[in-house]
């Protein structure tokens, strides 16, 4: 009998007869009662516009119309997908059948990458110059997801009602500060400065050994972590703000949109490519490398510790 209910509910809902939030919003309705008022105000709705001139046979025909080309979208779409990748599945080697053009391009990379890039790591000539896009995407992707996280949670006077006011005060006081703890502050003395050592060390080596923008980038967002832990917002408020940390992020994309951009421009038209690539191995190597890699750990840092610190106290760099 409950298994009937629910599908009850369910198919109400999707004819939009049913809203599962009505009794949370409003506790004075039941779900059913809430139904049968949705319901009388339809069939109060449909009687108006019948005495206007529009019958119900033909409300009920639109309807039923609408139905059947959504029905009749839904299955060629979902049939047309289905094709498609049954297709790309046939294309794919059998199993256990060697594909010899699998292997193109990683054969490239491993043959040429330290001559056409410049760079000893072959993972950071990957993907910060073959696939240089995806990595600009990428960094795109962690941008827009701090901005979107701040538009959801960041709490200030300008997005606060009045009568809020003394409710963003007290929110703002009501995490659990472990700065104010001895034993924390003294760890934070001894291991922040060197995790801040590491994690430049990581973002300056990519082009030559492990590591690169996105590791050095976690480490450093690590670190600034462990430094409020440590020492509270207050301090960190005094010198990495919120519009600090925007302003960082927004240089560091721009920066790689335009240095890839010319260097796409460059190699699409066939003309030389100004930029030194250095001598492979040393810290001033890889041509672009280095610098991007410093770009993309700034925001990959950036936005660890926006992230941390919105759903922490709901606001970054203390505005």
């Amino acid at each position: 009998m409950k298994l009937r209910e629910w599908k009850n509910k369910f198919f109400r809902w999707l004819d939009g007869d049913y809203d599962v939030m009505a009794n949370i919003m409003d506790g004075s309705l039941e779900p059913d009662e809430s139904h049968e008022k949705v319901k009388r105000e339809r069939k109060a709705a449909q009687k108006e516009m019948t005495s206007s001139g529009l019958s119900q046979a033909v409300i009920s025909a639109e309807r039923k119309g609408f139905y059947q080309i959504y029905i009749g979208v839904a299955i060629v779409s979902c049939i047309a997908l289905i094709g498609v990748l049954l297709f790309t599945v046939n294309l794919l080697p059998r199993y256990g059948e060697e594909n010899p053009r699998a292997v193109e391009v990683s054969d490239r990379y491993i043959e040429h990458g330290l001559e056409e890039t410049g760079a000893v790591n072959i993972v950071a000539g990957m993907i910060l110059d073959y696939r240089a896009f995806d990595t600009l995407g990428e960094s795109h992707v962690l941008f827009a997801a701090l901005l979107c996280v701040m538009i959801l949670l960041k709490k200030d006077k300008k997005n606060m009602d009045s009568q809020f006011d003394d409710y963003y005060q007290i929110e703002q006081d009501a995490y659990f500060d472990v700065s104010k703890d001895t034993v924390m502050r003294k760890v934070g003395i001894l291991i922040v400065p060197c995790i801040f050592v590491f994690g430049i060390y990581i973002l300056l080596n990519g082009q030559n050994g492990p590591g690169g923008g996105f590791s050095g980038g976690a480490v450093l967002g690590a670190g600034l972590i462990i430094f409020e832990s440590a020492f509270g917002f207050e301090l960190v408020d005094s010198f990495f703000t919120a519009k600090v940390s925007m302003v960082i992020s927004f240089v560091s994309l721009a920066f790689y949109s335009f240095a890839k951009g010319y260097v796409f421009f460059m190699g699409a038209n066939h003309l030389h490519n100004h930029i030194p690539k250095g001598i492979p191995g040393a810290i001033l190597s890889g041509g672009l490398i280095l610098p991007l890699n410093i770009a993309v750990g700034l925001v990959v840092a950036c936005t660890m510790f926006g992230f941390y610190s919105l759903f922490k106290r709901g606001s970054v760099g203390g505005v």
